[in-house]
């Protein structure tokens, strides 16, 4: 069985469901945000609150990945330590870290997607990602199926927006994008269905907190 785990408690794996962890037995509206998080920041914050608020829903999971496929080995910490740095910042107990993709073994999010909704079916969940992973999302394997399979709700990021709204996954969804005041509802819309939030965007950079702490050293 999947751990998925409240960072305010310990980790265990169940085999029934309790009162602390009944959320993954009952059907709830669950923001999915993926990352290396390398370190975890309050960017990632930023997207998890916008996400509660306006899509409405119960919890956001962040998974923090094992490898991410497009990203380089040569600066990344071990998944312990990027777990870890997720814990130490998730304020909210809305907020569940998980090491899904890791217990799953995959490292693609078409195949993460897959897996989720099979063994979680009564859940209802949205994919969350910033600007620039929707500009490059065409890169991603199987992006058009994962379109396809959840609905996405898209955050700003300077200097990507609006590349990422001309760009090609944008045009070649361009017909189900979803009006932003519209956001409640998009956790029980049929896919593919996308919103665009126009939040204020967070400038923080995981690059430049790695840059900064190695300049430290």
């Amino acid at each position: 069985m999947l751990s998925v785990e409240p960072v305010k408690y310990a980790h265990k794996k169940l085999s029934k469901p309790n009162r602390n962890f009944s959320t993954l037995y009952e059907g709830k509206r669950i923001g999915l945000l993926g990352g290396s998080f390398n370190p975890a920041h309050k960017g990632h914050l930023h997207i998890t609150r916008g996400a509660l608020s306006r899509l409405n829903l119960d919890e956001v999971w962040w998974m923090v990945s094992p490898q991410n496929p497009l990203k380089s080995t040569n600066d990344m910490n071990d998944f312990n330590t990027r777990k870890t740095s997720a814990e130490a910042i998730a304020d909210d107990p809305r907020i569940v870290v998980t090491e899904i993709e890791l217990e799953l073994g995959t490292l693609f999010t078409v195949d993460t997607l897959q897996a989720l909704r099979k063994k979680f079916p009564e859940h209802r969940f949205v994919w969350l990602m910033g600007a620039d992973n929707l500009r490059q999302i065409p890169k991603w394997k199987g992006w058009r199926q994962i379109f396809r399979m959840v609905p996405i709700a898209i955050f700003p990021r300077p200097a990507y927006s609006g590349r990422a709204l001309a760009g090609k996954a944008s045009r070649r969804f361009k017909k189900f994008r979803v009006k932003s005041t519209r956001g409640p509802r998009l956790p029980n819309m049929r896919p593919p269905a996308w919103i665009f939030l126009r939040t204020k965007p967070d400038t923080t950079s995981a690059t430049r907190i790695r840059v900064k702490l190695a300049r430290k050293n």
